[in-house]
């Protein structure tokens, strides 16, 4: 099953965003909300079969929000499925 972001509410402090199937049916959801120094990540996903994809989805979308200030600290709490997940971001070595 593929799945997407599907803005909910989008402001300069914080996002949510609807996680949708191909069928456009809401599957889960995640909050980007933002502080001066801090990015918190917190995601809830019911399809326990897409937890690779939900990663490969976040991850992407994560670091794209982290260049925007450097130094910023990621604190992450996703869950898919009852059972919680890492999400590991690493900045890239030039």
């Amino acid at each position: 099953m593929q799945i997407y972001f599907s803005p909910e509410v989008m402001t300069a402090e914080f996002q949510v965003l609807n996680i949708v199937n191909s069928a456009n049916k809401a599957v889960g959801n995640i909050a980007f909300l933002f502080d001066e120094k801090k990015l918190y990540v917190y995601g809830i996903l019911e399809e326990e079969g897409v937890r690779e994809d939900f990663k490969d989805l976040v991850k992407p979308y994560v670091k794209g929000l982290a260049k925007a200030k450097e130094g910023l600290e990621i604190y992450s709490c996703l869950y898919v499925g009852c059972k919680k997940i890492e999400l590991k971001v690493e900045e890239e070595k030039e």
